[in-house]
């Protein structure tokens, strides 16, 4: 399979990836991320406004003053696909705001150093 992606970031928690296409150096538009037994096949703006989406989780602290925030899945996140959001805990939220803050600094990096070399 490793032959038929091209991997961008992982952790413990998820991997992030673009597809290979045929012919020379194509690569699909869409990047998959999975994790938690699900895949999500976004574009580089979904993949932002999903990001957007983390950080407000995070900012409100639903589960500031419980025992169990960790374990418990009471945080409700928004994924960039309408009919999709997730029930998560505190752990999950902070491993998933790691696999997509992750994923955007390569994919910036990349695109930042093919820029330097064209020049």
């Amino acid at each position: 399979m490793d032959q038929d992606i091209n991997k961008i970031y992982h952790n413990e928690f998820g991997v992030s990836f673009i597809w290979k296409q045929e012919g020379p150096k194509k690569q699909s538009p869409k990047i998959q991320i999975i994790f938690r037994d699900m895949g999500f096949y976004l574009t580089y703006r979904e993949i932002i406004q999903f990001q957007k989406q983390i950080k407000y989780v995070k900012s409100i602290h639903p589960c500031s003053n419980c025992k169990h925030k960790d374990r418990s899945r009471c945080m409700l996140l928004k994924t960039p696909c309408n009919q999709v959001d997730l029930a998560i805990n505190a752990l999950e939220l902070r491993d998933i705001d790691d696999l997509i803050n992750g994923t955007l600094f390569h994919i910036e990096l990349e695109d930042y150093v093919n820029e330097i070399c064209k020049n």
